[in-house]
């Protein structure tokens, strides 16, 4: 949740730094999530947000973010295709991911990839203004990430918007969710 805050406020126009020492171990497991590195330290002076676990004290001045535990996944999934799992499932709610879950992810991440690889063929376009709106509707409501994918799954069946529009709200959303819709750009000639 940290990082996606941390995107969030990248879009905003605001400068963002994560802040954390995490092990060897989870920094690895945060690297194939798409987890930005994270500071040692945060710089004197700067206003920082604290992500704790659900009933954990706060700890320190300054605004906090609670956010409820995630059990492990089952199998050993695509990590993206996890962390497009953990973004379905609404902040404040224990993630327990079965098998199902990730079976949707991975191939709701691989319809994705192909479509936005697809669309990127075409002319582009702008982002379309309602797109955009409600794209921010969703994370400035209290990082409503769900409904953000909502957006997303919308407009993938939207003959009104030209596939240069979608390619381009895709990759805007993506700036966001981290999910890499690009990466297959060229792969699906």
């Amino acid at each position: 949740m940290a990082d996606v805050l941390a995107r969030a406020l990248d879009l905003d126009g605001g400068l963002s730094l994560t802040v954390a020492r995490p092990g060897p171990e989870l920094r690895a497991r945060a690297d194939a999530l798409g987890i930005r590195r994270a500071e040692p330290e945060a710089p004197p002076g700067g206003r920082v947000l604290h992500v704790r676990g659900a009933g954990q004290p706060a700890p320190g001045d300054g605004p906090h973010l609670e956010v409820a535990p995630a059990g492990e996944p089952s199998g050993t999934p695509d990590p993206i295709a996890l962390r497009l799992a953990l973004l379905t499932i609404p902040r404040g709610l224990t993630a327990e991911l079965g098998t199902g879950a990730l079976a949707t992810a991975q191939q709701t991440l691989a319809r994705w990839r192909r479509s936005v690889a697809g669309w990127a063929d075409h002319p582009s376009r702008p982002v379309p203004d309602a797109v955009r709106r409600q794209l921010r509707a969703a994370w400035e409501d209290d990082l409503d990430l769900p409904a953000a994918l909502e957006v997303l799954r919308r407009l993938e069946e939207a003959e009104d918007v030209p596939p240069g529009a979608r390619f381009e709200s895709y990759a805007y959303a993506d700036r966001l969710l981290g999910l890499e819709l690009t990466r297959e750009i060229g792969a699906w000639g």
